[in-house]
């Protein structure tokens, strides 16, 4: 348990080594994270907002727009946010949401922050006006069986462990809860340092082996890992990151070939990978593996 959350947030356990040193504050955020066992550095968050790499959190400048024009908007993460909310309502008048690295507003999410009936809680490594705590995911600072909801886009590649942090989603949620992600597949690495993992539909499915499937398949397809793969051969061949991007722009109209695609390829080729799925009390078993690929749309 903490105490003091709001002035100097520390353990309220004498034994606990946070009890004396406590946690840092960012921009009057709690800083909750185990640093004897995290990626980051307790010094970090003496700087800024305790952010290792610099972020556009508000997706406004140029190049965010250019990389949205590039690569497109996320219509599949706006029509499973709709479904994620409805699915919630219809267990909770007042769902209560965690959203897992929230620090800047996801693509097609709109809703889900519009929305005032849902209650967010949005975390994320670092501080920005849209978390109210830092977190590391690997150990969520929350008791057990708390969140109606769990919203982890764009997240699971940046983990060192993914299973331990989908472990975590698991132990959070209520029973019967809902756990919505998306994971790059045919992405190169995009936050240098903090870029760990990748998964195919199956490996993305069994990531999330404690949980049901409700829905899942690919965000985007072959013309949108098309467009990343010519974009960091340029970068492979000197093209800096800016230049790399407007060496890109003319080729943008490469991602409408995707809604051509059809059929179990579709998945094997995709971007990135969608899992909507509901907190389940036993974990499916390993030798259905084989068998989910073959019913993979």
């Amino acid at each position: 348990m903490l105490q003091n959350l709001k002035s100097q947030p520390s353990c309220s356990d004498p034994a606990c080594e946070y009890s004396k040193s406590g946690f840092p504050l960012v921009h009057g955020q709690p800083v909750l994270i185990d640093f004897a066992t995290s990626i980051f550095d307790r010094d970090a968050y003496r700087r800024h907002n305790g952010s290792p790499l610099k972020r556009d959190v508000t997706l406004r400048s140029i190049g965010s727009r250019l990389h949205q024009f590039t690569f497109g908007m996320n219509r599949v993460a706006a029509f499973n946010c709709a479904k994620f909310l409805g699915l919630l309502k219809k267990v909770s008048g007042r769902p209560v949401v965690l959203v897992i690295g929230g620090g800047t507003i996801g693509f097609g999410t709109g809703e889900l922050y519009n929305d005032a009936s849902i209650e967010l809680v949005g975390t994320d490594v670092y501080a920005s006006q849209h978390t109210c705590l830092v977190a590391d995911a690997h150990k969520l600072p929350f008791e057990e069986k708390v969140f109606d909801g769990i919203w982890i886009q764009a997240v699971l590649e940046h983990v060192l462990e993914p299973h331990t942090v989908v472990a975590e989603i698991h132990r959070v949620l209520k029973r019967g809860g809902l756990v919505y992600a998306e994971t790059p597949f045919m992405q190169q690495v995009h936050e240098r340092a903090y870029d760990f993992s990748r998964f195919t539909q199956s490996g993305h499915r069994w990531l999330f082996k404690d949980f049901s499937e409700i829905s899942a398949g690919p965000v985007s397809g072959a013309g949108v890992a098309l467009l990343w793969s010519i974009r960091y051969f340029c970068r492979a061949l000197g093209a800096g990151n800016k230049l790399s991007l407007l060496i890109c722009l003319p080729f943008f109209w490469i991602r409408f070939l995707d809604k051509l695609a059809r059929g179990r390829t579709v998945a094997d080729a995709a971007s990135g990978l969608f899992f909507l799925g509901r907190r389940a009390d036993q974990a499916i078993d390993p030798h259905s593996m084989p068998k989910y690929y073959d019913l993979q749309l």
